[in-house]
Protein backbone atom coordinates (compact mmCIF):
# COMPACT_ATOMS: atom_id res chain seq x y z
CA UNK A 1 0.00 0.00 0.00
CA UNK A 2 1.28 3.45 -0.90
CA UNK A 3 2.31 5.69 1.98
CA UNK A 4 0.26 8.87 2.46
CA UNK A 5 1.74 12.11 1.14
CA UNK A 6 2.53 13.42 4.63
CA UNK A 7 4.65 10.33 5.29
CA UNK A 8 6.37 10.46 1.90
CA UNK A 9 7.37 14.07 2.50
CA UNK A 10 8.54 13.57 6.08
CA UNK A 11 11.99 15.23 6.39
CA UNK A 12 14.92 12.96 7.24
CA UNK A 13 17.57 15.62 7.81
CA UNK A 14 17.73 18.78 9.90
CA UNK A 15 18.16 21.03 6.83
CA UNK A 16 14.92 19.63 5.36
CA UNK A 17 12.90 20.47 8.49
CA UNK A 18 10.29 23.20 8.02
CA UNK A 19 9.93 26.18 10.38
CA UNK A 20 10.65 26.09 14.17
CA UNK A 21 13.69 28.31 13.57
CA UNK A 22 13.72 29.27 17.26
CA UNK A 23 14.71 25.65 17.92
CA UNK A 24 16.60 24.44 14.86
CA UNK A 25 17.52 27.70 13.08
CA UNK A 26 21.08 28.99 12.86
CA UNK A 27 21.13 29.97 16.53
CA UNK A 28 18.39 27.59 17.65
CA UNK A 29 18.77 26.23 21.16
CA UNK A 30 18.11 22.63 20.09
CA UNK A 31 20.19 22.71 16.90
CA UNK A 32 23.41 23.31 18.81
CA UNK A 33 22.72 20.35 21.06
CA UNK A 34 21.93 18.11 18.08
CA UNK A 35 25.13 19.09 16.29
CA UNK A 36 27.16 18.39 19.42
CA UNK A 37 25.37 15.10 19.89
CA UNK A 38 24.53 16.00 23.48
CA UNK A 39 20.80 15.36 23.76
CA UNK A 40 19.02 15.54 27.13
CA UNK A 41 15.67 13.92 27.77
CA UNK A 42 13.10 16.35 26.47
CA UNK A 43 9.41 17.05 25.91
CA UNK A 44 8.23 18.48 22.58
CA UNK A 45 5.06 20.47 23.22
CA UNK A 46 2.94 21.89 20.42
CA UNK A 47 -0.29 21.60 18.42
CA UNK A 48 -0.94 18.69 16.03
CA UNK A 49 0.96 18.50 12.77
CA UNK A 50 3.88 20.83 13.56
CA UNK A 51 6.60 18.18 13.33
CA UNK A 52 7.09 16.73 16.82
CA UNK A 53 7.46 13.12 15.63
CA UNK A 54 9.54 14.20 12.66
CA UNK A 55 11.91 16.16 14.87
CA UNK A 56 12.37 13.17 17.18
CA UNK A 57 13.30 10.98 14.20
CA UNK A 58 15.72 13.60 12.89
CA UNK A 59 17.41 13.88 16.29
CA UNK A 60 17.96 10.11 16.27
CA UNK A 61 19.29 10.19 12.70
CA UNK A 62 21.57 13.18 13.25
CA UNK A 63 23.05 11.77 16.47
CA UNK A 64 23.20 8.19 15.12
CA UNK A 65 21.33 6.65 18.03
CA UNK A 66 19.07 3.59 18.18
CA UNK A 67 15.44 4.72 18.08
CA UNK A 68 12.57 3.08 19.96
CA UNK A 69 9.02 4.34 19.83
CA UNK A 70 5.83 3.82 21.82
CA UNK A 71 2.35 5.25 21.46
CA UNK A 72 0.73 6.27 24.73
CA UNK A 73 -2.65 5.26 23.29
CA UNK A 74 -1.82 1.58 22.85
CA UNK A 75 1.10 0.92 25.22
CA UNK A 76 0.97 -0.21 28.85
CA UNK A 77 3.56 -0.51 31.62
CA UNK A 78 4.57 -3.96 30.30
CA UNK A 79 5.32 -2.48 26.86
CA UNK A 80 7.38 0.31 28.44
CA UNK A 81 9.48 -2.18 30.41
CA UNK A 82 10.04 -4.40 27.37
CA UNK A 83 11.28 -1.47 25.30
CA UNK A 84 13.55 -0.28 28.13
CA UNK A 85 15.08 -3.76 28.35
CA UNK A 86 15.75 -3.72 24.59
CA UNK A 87 17.23 -0.24 24.90
CA UNK A 88 19.52 -1.35 27.74
CA UNK A 89 20.89 -4.13 25.53
CA UNK A 90 21.45 -1.65 22.70
CA UNK A 91 23.07 0.76 25.13
CA UNK A 92 25.79 -1.78 25.81
CA UNK A 93 26.88 -1.53 22.18
CA UNK A 94 27.54 2.20 22.48
CA UNK A 95 30.04 3.97 24.72
CA UNK A 96 28.66 7.50 24.59
CA UNK A 97 25.31 7.36 22.77
CA UNK A 98 22.39 5.90 24.64
CA UNK A 99 19.24 4.96 22.70
CA UNK A 100 16.32 7.35 22.22
CA UNK A 101 12.87 6.31 23.45
CA UNK A 102 10.18 8.35 21.72
CA UNK A 103 6.70 8.37 23.28
CA UNK A 104 3.95 9.94 21.21
CA UNK A 105 1.13 11.61 23.16
CA UNK A 106 2.96 11.16 26.45
CA UNK A 107 0.19 13.16 28.16
CA UNK A 108 -2.03 10.09 27.82
CA UNK A 109 0.31 7.97 29.93
CA UNK A 110 -1.02 7.26 33.42
CA UNK A 111 1.05 8.04 36.52
CA UNK A 112 2.14 4.39 36.82
CA UNK A 113 3.24 4.34 33.18
CA UNK A 114 5.22 7.53 33.64
CA UNK A 115 6.70 6.19 36.88
CA UNK A 116 7.98 3.16 34.95
CA UNK A 117 10.13 5.50 32.85
CA UNK A 118 11.86 7.24 35.76
CA UNK A 119 14.57 4.70 36.47
CA UNK A 120 15.62 4.36 32.83
CA UNK A 121 15.80 8.12 32.35
CA UNK A 122 17.60 8.74 35.63
CA UNK A 123 20.21 6.02 35.01
CA UNK A 124 20.71 7.13 31.41
CA UNK A 125 19.63 3.85 29.84
CA UNK A 126 17.52 5.88 27.43
CA UNK A 127 17.13 9.47 26.34
CA UNK A 128 13.41 10.14 26.54
CA UNK A 129 11.69 12.28 23.93
CA UNK A 130 8.00 12.81 24.64
CA UNK A 131 5.54 14.52 22.31
CA UNK A 132 2.41 16.21 23.62
CA UNK A 133 -0.31 18.61 22.52
CA UNK A 134 -1.13 19.34 26.18
CA UNK A 135 0.66 21.51 28.72
CA UNK A 136 3.28 19.15 30.22
CA UNK A 137 3.07 21.00 33.54
CA UNK A 138 -0.36 19.43 33.99
CA UNK A 139 0.08 16.11 32.24
CA UNK A 140 3.62 14.93 33.03
CA UNK A 141 4.42 13.91 36.60
CA UNK A 142 6.82 16.33 38.36
CA UNK A 143 9.54 13.70 38.91
CA UNK A 144 9.71 12.97 35.17
CA UNK A 145 9.24 16.57 34.08
CA UNK A 146 12.16 17.70 36.26
CA UNK A 147 14.43 15.34 34.32
CA UNK A 148 13.39 16.72 30.93
CA UNK A 149 13.83 19.97 29.06
CA UNK A 150 10.62 21.31 27.51
CA UNK A 151 10.72 22.71 23.96
CA UNK A 152 7.68 24.48 22.53
CA UNK A 153 6.88 24.03 18.84
CA UNK A 154 4.91 26.85 17.25
CA UNK A 155 2.02 26.67 14.78
CA UNK A 156 3.00 26.87 11.13
CA UNK A 157 2.53 30.26 9.48
CA UNK A 158 0.61 30.68 6.23
CA UNK A 159 3.94 31.04 4.43
CA UNK A 160 5.19 27.76 5.93
CA UNK A 161 2.10 25.88 4.74
CA UNK A 162 2.29 27.34 1.23
CA UNK A 163 5.95 26.33 1.08
CA UNK A 164 4.94 22.82 2.13
CA UNK A 165 2.42 22.59 -0.72
CA UNK A 166 5.06 23.78 -3.19
CA UNK A 167 7.45 21.16 -1.89
CA UNK A 168 4.78 18.48 -2.34
CA UNK A 169 4.21 19.49 -5.98
CA UNK A 170 7.91 19.42 -6.86
CA UNK A 171 9.49 16.77 -4.62
CA UNK A 172 6.84 14.05 -4.45
CA UNK A 173 6.74 11.77 -7.48
CA UNK A 174 2.99 11.17 -7.31
CA UNK A 175 2.09 14.85 -7.00
CA UNK A 176 4.67 15.82 -9.63
CA UNK A 177 2.88 13.59 -12.14
CA UNK A 178 -0.08 16.00 -12.02
CA UNK A 179 -0.21 19.48 -13.48
CA UNK A 180 -1.49 21.32 -10.42
CA UNK A 181 -2.61 24.94 -10.29
CA UNK A 182 -3.51 26.21 -6.83
CA UNK A 183 -5.72 29.06 -7.93
CA UNK A 184 -7.09 29.63 -4.40
CA UNK A 185 -5.51 28.31 -1.20
CA UNK A 186 -7.72 29.83 1.54
CA UNK A 187 -9.97 26.77 1.97
CA UNK A 188 -7.01 24.39 2.04
CA UNK A 189 -5.32 26.39 4.77
CA UNK A 190 -8.53 26.96 6.72
CA UNK A 191 -9.49 23.28 6.79
CA UNK A 192 -5.99 22.23 7.80
CA UNK A 193 -6.16 24.43 10.90
CA UNK A 194 -2.39 24.92 10.71
CA UNK A 195 -1.81 21.15 10.87
CA UNK A 196 0.75 20.26 8.19
CA UNK A 197 -0.16 16.58 8.20
CA UNK A 198 -3.84 17.39 7.73
CA UNK A 199 -3.03 19.90 4.98
CA UNK A 200 -1.10 17.29 3.00
CA UNK A 201 -3.82 14.67 3.51
CA UNK A 202 -6.46 17.09 2.18
CA UNK A 203 -4.22 18.16 -0.69
CA UNK A 204 -3.57 14.55 -1.73
CA UNK A 205 -7.28 13.71 -1.51
CA UNK A 206 -8.22 16.69 -3.69
CA UNK A 207 -5.61 15.98 -6.37
CA UNK A 208 -5.92 12.19 -6.61
CA UNK A 209 -9.73 12.25 -6.64
CA UNK A 210 -9.64 14.05 -9.99
CA UNK A 211 -9.88 11.94 -13.15
CA UNK A 212 -7.68 14.28 -15.17
CA UNK A 213 -3.97 14.88 -14.70
CA UNK A 214 -4.54 18.63 -14.88
CA UNK A 215 -5.98 19.93 -11.60
CA UNK A 216 -7.03 23.48 -10.74
CA UNK A 217 -7.73 23.93 -7.03
CA UNK A 218 -10.32 26.50 -5.89
CA UNK A 219 -11.97 27.17 -2.54
CA UNK A 220 -15.35 25.86 -3.72
CA UNK A 221 -13.78 22.67 -5.03
CA UNK A 222 -11.99 21.99 -1.74
CA UNK A 223 -15.07 22.64 0.41
CA UNK A 224 -17.25 20.42 -1.79
CA UNK A 225 -14.84 17.48 -1.78
CA UNK A 226 -14.02 17.67 1.93
CA UNK A 227 -17.71 17.77 2.90
CA UNK A 228 -18.18 14.54 0.98
CA UNK A 229 -15.27 12.94 2.81
CA UNK A 230 -15.88 14.16 6.36
CA UNK A 231 -14.11 12.12 9.00
CA UNK A 232 -15.38 11.54 12.53
CA UNK A 233 -13.86 13.21 15.57
CA UNK A 234 -10.22 12.21 16.00
CA UNK A 235 -8.93 12.43 19.55
CA UNK A 236 -5.35 12.47 18.27
CA UNK A 237 -5.77 15.94 16.88
CA UNK A 238 -7.61 16.11 13.54
CA UNK A 239 -10.75 17.77 14.98
CA UNK A 240 -9.56 18.00 18.58
CA UNK A 241 -9.43 21.78 18.75
CA UNK A 242 -12.53 22.47 16.64
CA UNK A 243 -14.75 20.27 18.80
CA UNK A 244 -13.52 21.58 22.14
CA UNK A 245 -13.92 25.11 20.79
CA UNK A 246 -17.54 24.41 19.85
CA UNK A 247 -18.12 22.88 23.30
CA UNK A 248 -16.70 25.85 25.20
CA UNK A 249 -18.48 28.41 23.02
CA UNK A 250 -21.79 26.58 23.51
CA UNK A 251 -21.39 26.78 27.29
CA UNK A 252 -20.30 30.42 27.08
CA UNK A 253 -23.37 31.07 24.92
CA UNK A 254 -25.66 29.47 27.56
CA UNK A 255 -26.86 26.65 25.26
CA UNK A 256 -26.99 23.38 27.27
CA UNK A 257 -28.31 21.39 24.30
CA UNK A 258 -25.32 22.25 22.12
CA UNK A 259 -22.93 21.80 25.05
CA UNK A 260 -24.15 18.25 25.66
CA UNK A 261 -24.04 17.45 21.93
CA UNK A 262 -20.39 18.49 21.58
CA UNK A 263 -19.61 16.70 24.84
CA UNK A 264 -21.13 13.52 23.35
CA UNK A 265 -18.96 13.95 20.24
CA UNK A 266 -15.86 14.03 22.42
CA UNK A 267 -17.00 11.09 24.55
CA UNK A 268 -17.75 8.98 21.48
CA UNK A 269 -14.31 9.88 20.14
CA UNK A 270 -12.64 8.74 23.37
CA UNK A 271 -11.37 12.20 24.39
CA UNK A 272 -9.38 12.42 27.63
CA UNK A 273 -11.84 13.18 30.46
CA UNK A 274 -9.22 15.29 32.25
CA UNK A 275 -8.85 17.50 29.19
CA UNK A 276 -12.60 18.15 29.02
CA UNK A 277 -12.85 18.81 32.76
CA UNK A 278 -9.84 21.11 32.76
CA UNK A 279 -11.33 23.27 30.01
CA UNK A 280 -14.57 23.60 32.00
CA UNK A 281 -12.50 24.57 35.05
CA UNK A 282 -10.93 27.42 33.07
CA UNK A 283 -14.32 28.48 31.68
CA UNK A 284 -15.87 28.59 35.16
CA UNK A 285 -13.48 31.41 36.05
CA UNK A 286 -13.04 33.11 32.66
CA UNK A 287 -16.69 33.21 31.55
CA UNK A 288 -18.70 32.94 34.79
CA UNK A 289 -16.44 34.28 37.50
CA UNK A 290 -18.11 36.30 40.25
CA UNK A 291 -21.50 36.11 38.56
CA UNK A 292 -21.63 32.68 40.22
CA UNK A 293 -18.49 31.80 42.23
CA UNK A 294 -19.94 28.35 42.99
CA UNK A 295 -19.34 27.42 39.33
CA UNK A 296 -15.59 27.25 39.95
CA UNK A 297 -16.10 24.85 42.85
CA UNK A 298 -18.46 22.68 40.77
CA UNK A 299 -15.90 22.55 37.96
CA UNK A 300 -13.09 21.75 40.40
CA UNK A 301 -15.13 18.93 41.95
CA UNK A 302 -15.83 17.64 38.45
CA UNK A 303 -12.13 17.64 37.56
CA UNK A 304 -11.21 15.77 40.74
CA UNK A 305 -14.08 13.30 40.33
CA UNK A 306 -13.38 12.31 36.73
CA UNK A 307 -9.71 11.77 37.56
CA UNK A 308 -10.75 9.19 40.15
CA UNK A 309 -13.56 7.55 38.19
CA UNK A 310 -12.63 7.54 34.51
CA UNK A 311 -14.81 6.27 31.67
CA UNK A 312 -17.62 5.35 31.34
CA UNK A 313 -19.17 6.81 34.53
CA UNK A 314 -17.19 10.08 34.26
CA UNK A 315 -19.41 11.06 31.31
CA UNK A 316 -22.35 11.58 33.69
CA UNK A 317 -20.37 13.97 35.88
CA UNK A 318 -19.09 15.85 32.82
CA UNK A 319 -22.65 16.24 31.54
CA UNK A 320 -23.92 17.55 34.87
CA UNK A 321 -21.12 20.11 35.05
CA UNK A 322 -21.52 21.21 31.41
CA UNK A 323 -25.25 21.81 31.89
CA UNK A 324 -24.66 23.66 35.18
CA UNK A 325 -22.09 25.96 33.57
CA UNK A 326 -24.20 26.52 30.46
CA UNK A 327 -27.23 27.55 32.52
CA UNK A 328 -25.27 29.75 34.93
CA UNK A 329 -25.14 33.56 34.83
CA UNK A 330 -22.09 34.73 32.86
CA UNK A 331 -19.40 37.33 33.45
CA UNK A 332 -15.89 37.81 32.10
CA UNK A 333 -15.27 40.85 34.33
CA UNK A 334 -12.45 39.22 36.34
CA UNK A 335 -10.77 38.00 33.15
CA UNK A 336 -11.03 41.42 31.51
CA UNK A 337 -9.81 43.21 34.65
CA UNK A 338 -6.61 41.16 34.58
CA UNK A 339 -6.16 41.80 30.84
CA UNK A 340 -6.46 45.56 31.42
CA UNK A 341 -4.07 45.37 34.36
CA UNK A 342 -1.46 43.49 32.33
CA UNK A 343 -1.74 46.03 29.51
CA UNK A 344 -1.28 48.81 32.05
CA UNK A 345 1.82 47.10 33.48
CA UNK A 346 3.32 46.81 29.98
CA UNK A 347 2.61 50.48 29.30
CA UNK A 348 3.81 51.91 32.62
CA UNK A 349 6.58 49.49 33.60
CA UNK A 350 7.69 48.76 37.16
CA UNK A 351 6.06 51.57 39.10
CA UNK A 352 7.14 51.97 42.71
CA UNK A 353 5.01 50.48 45.48
CA UNK A 354 3.65 53.32 47.69
CA UNK A 355 5.73 53.60 50.86
CA UNK A 356 2.81 53.15 53.24
CA UNK A 357 1.96 49.66 51.90
CA UNK A 358 5.52 48.37 51.55
CA UNK A 359 6.77 45.51 53.69
CA UNK A 360 8.99 46.67 56.59
CA UNK A 361 10.67 43.62 58.19
CA UNK A 362 13.83 45.49 59.32
CA UNK A 363 14.55 48.64 61.37
CA UNK A 364 16.32 50.24 58.40
CA UNK A 365 13.26 49.85 56.23
CA UNK A 366 11.09 51.36 58.94
CA UNK A 367 13.53 54.27 59.26
CA UNK A 368 13.24 54.80 55.51
CA UNK A 369 9.47 55.14 55.84
CA UNK A 370 8.42 51.68 54.68
CA UNK A 371 4.95 50.97 56.06
CA UNK A 372 4.65 54.42 57.68
CA UNK A 373 1.09 55.78 57.95
CA UNK A 374 -0.37 52.47 56.75
CA UNK A 375 -4.04 52.29 57.72
CA UNK A 376 -4.90 48.82 59.01
CA UNK A 377 -8.44 48.29 57.71
CA UNK A 378 -9.58 46.23 60.68
CA UNK A 379 -8.96 49.14 63.03
CA UNK A 380 -11.76 51.11 61.38
CA UNK A 381 -15.52 50.88 61.32
CA UNK A 382 -16.81 48.14 59.01
CA UNK A 383 -13.17 47.04 58.54
CA UNK A 384 -12.63 49.74 55.93
CA UNK A 385 -11.01 53.14 55.50
CA UNK A 386 -10.24 55.23 52.44
CA UNK A 387 -6.67 54.65 51.20
CA UNK A 388 -4.76 54.52 47.91
CA UNK A 389 -3.20 51.19 47.02
CA UNK A 390 -2.11 51.91 43.43
CA UNK A 391 1.14 53.68 42.48
CA UNK A 392 0.84 57.48 42.34
CA UNK A 393 1.15 57.57 38.55
CA UNK A 394 -1.99 55.45 37.99
CA UNK A 395 -4.08 56.21 41.07
CA UNK A 396 -7.87 56.14 40.62
CA UNK A 397 -7.51 53.86 37.57
CA UNK A 398 -10.52 51.57 37.08
CA UNK A 399 -9.65 48.02 36.03
CA UNK A 400 -12.52 45.93 37.40
CA UNK A 401 -15.90 46.67 35.81
CA UNK A 402 -18.58 44.47 37.47
CA UNK A 403 -20.67 42.46 35.02
CA UNK A 404 -24.34 42.96 34.26
CA UNK A 405 -25.68 40.16 36.46
CA UNK A 406 -27.47 40.00 39.80
CA UNK A 407 -24.46 39.23 41.97
CA UNK A 408 -22.05 41.68 40.35
CA UNK A 409 -24.67 44.42 40.32
CA UNK A 410 -24.70 44.02 44.08
CA UNK A 411 -20.90 44.19 44.09
CA UNK A 412 -21.07 47.39 42.05
CA UNK A 413 -23.38 49.03 44.57
CA UNK A 414 -21.25 47.79 47.47
CA UNK A 415 -18.08 49.32 46.00
CA UNK A 416 -19.83 52.60 45.18
CA UNK A 417 -21.11 52.91 48.76
CA UNK A 418 -17.77 51.90 50.26
CA UNK A 419 -15.49 54.17 48.25
CA UNK A 420 -17.88 57.17 47.91
CA UNK A 421 -16.89 58.48 44.53
CA UNK A 422 -13.90 56.34 43.57
CA UNK A 423 -15.89 53.45 42.12
CA UNK A 424 -18.65 55.37 40.33
CA UNK A 425 -18.45 53.37 37.07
Amino acid sequence: MSKPLAERLRPQKLEEYLSQTHLIGENGSLKNQIKKGIIPSLILWGPPGVGKTTLANIIANETERPFFTLSAISSGVKDVREVIEKAKKQDGLFTTKNPILFIDEIHRFSKSQQDSLLGAVEKGWVTLIGATTENPSFEVIPALLSRCQVYILKEFSKEDLIQLLERAMTEDKVMASYEINIKESEALLKMSGGDARKLLNIFELIVTSEDAKKVTITNDMVEHKIQKNTVRYDKTGEQHYDIISAFIKSIRGSDPNAAVYWLARMIEGGEDVKFIARRMLILASEDIGNANPTALQVALNTFQSVRMIGYPEARIILSQCAIYLATSAKSNASYMALNYAQQLVKQTGDLSVPLDIRNAPTKLMKDLGYGKDYKYAHNYENNFTQAEFLPEEIKNTTLYEPGNNKREKALREYLKALWKGKYEY
